[in-house]
């Protein structure tokens, strides 16, 4: 018998998905991508993430699962006034991960989360390997980081939208906030 080969792959976008399916690909895993985030807003920002890892799943042949679920309350609830909201925020996506990765009968998951320079790496691990424990499946963990820039350049070959921000409404008023510092320094 064939050993399992198949891997549930959370994927915050799909330029971050980039690099770790086509790392995956070359270890000898057969992906899925997973896209859930209830964390994305506003609404226009979710639906051009999404429809960016439709033409990257397309594009790339890799089989894609969607949750579509716009989760802007649920998040906002989860997650207002917390000083770890970023942990929550992991939390909510890969405990559904872990889920469907055993619901649907994957052998391992990972996510994207490990690909990005701008995500809480050790938090990540933490977070994904209570799920694993909490679901009984196995978690794999990659530093996907070494693929940084070629994940970037990848996505701007495809054309393929790339966001400014992790995608919650804290990030975006963040990065905002940010930018105007700068104009009144400047």
């Amino acid at each position: 018998m064939a050993q399992d080969r198949t891997v549930l792959l959370h994927s915050c976008c799909a330029p971050c998905s980039i690099f770790p399916l086509c790392k995956l690909t070359e270890l000898g895993y057969s992906p899925t991508a997973y896209f859930y985030n209830p964390n994305i807003h506003p609404y226009t920002e979710y639906r051009r993430r999404l429809e960016a890892m439709k033409v990257l799943a397309f594009d790339t042949h890799i089989p894609l699962l969607i949750e579509d679920v716009y989760g802007l309350r649920s998040f906002v609830e989860a997650t207002f006034g917390k000083d770890d909201r970023c942990r929550i925020c992991y939390e909510m996506r890969i405990k559904r991960t872990a889920q469907v990765c055993k619901e649907r009968g994957f052998g391992r998951f990972t996510t994207t989360l490990l690909y990005s320079k701008h995500q809480q790496h050790e938090k990540v691990i933490r977070v994904c390997q209570s799920a694993a424990d909490e679901f009984g499946v196995e978690f794999l963990y990659l530093d996907f980081r070494e693929g940084w820039k070629v994940g970037i350049q990848k996505s701007k070959e495809m054309g393929l939208y790339r966001q400014q921000y992790c995608g919650c409404i804290f990030s975006e008023e963040e990065r905002y906030l940010a930018h105007l510092a700068q104009v009144k320094e400047g």
